[in-house]
């Protein structure tokens, strides 16, 4: 396990907030993953909630240089398998089962597992997993509940997802505990269908600023 936290790591070290992206229209996927690199926010997570996902994913990763695209909402083995298929670096699933982690277990991609309670993170923790997506982040506690984690589940570290904006990104990003946060805000859908890169790459520098 400890080479794909180190793997995994590496990709959510990579910016301060990772764009959690539905889309919609598979056209869309390469230039509003070409905006979001040009602000500077590299790692990607597309979403499993669209007939478009797995086609978006597949573009990414073959034509936006720089870019590290992930699969988000996995939900069982055969999502896995089919994201990792269509070039998904990492994967990343709203919560855990067992069908799921067999499936992590014989692949050499990094899965990112969701955990909202002590004793989720405590099951996780005994399967090997030291880094964890914490969801929906504002509805289970926010900020504060993490923080409460910090101590008594020390060494496990969270990608905070659900709820989160610019306005209260840096709450969880001033946390020890949080090695980054997931957030939609950064690719509106209305700039989204307005084909508005620009502003795309703008808020993607704005949330990269937050870093500092």
């Amino acid at each position: 396990m400890g080479m794909k936290t180190e793997k995994l790591l590496s990709v959510l070290k990579l910016q301060p907030v990772v764009p959690v992206l539905i889309i919609e229209d598979a056209a869309t996927a390469v230039p509003l993953a070409r905006a979001l690199v040009a602000g500077g926010l590299k790692a990607i997570e597309i979403t499993m909630r669209t007939a478009a996902a797995l086609d978006a994913v597949r573009r990414v990763a073959d034509e936006v240089e720089g870019a590290v695209v992930g699969a988000g909402t996995i939900l069982n083995a055969a999502h896995f398998q089919a994201a990792i298929d269509a070039g998904s670096q990492f994967i990343v699933s709203p919560g855990t089962t067992q069908e799921l982690l067999d499936a992590a277990r014989g692949s050499d991609i990094p899965l990112l597992p969701g955990a909202a309670t002590a004793s989720e993170v405590m099951a996780l923790r005994e399967e090997g997993y030291e880094v964890l997506k914490f969801f929906p982040a504002e509805q289970a506690g926010g900020a504060a509940y993490l923080k409460a984690l910090s101590s008594p589940l020390a060494g496990t570290l969270f990608c905070p997802t659900g709820g989160i904006s610019l306005k209260n990104a840096k709450d969880y990003l001033s946390l020890p505990n949080v090695v980054c946060v997931g957030g939609s805000w950064v690719a509106p859908k209305e700039l989204v269908a307005a084909g508005d890169w620009a502003g795309i790459t703008k808020l993607a520098a704005e949330a990269c600023a937050l870093a500092g």
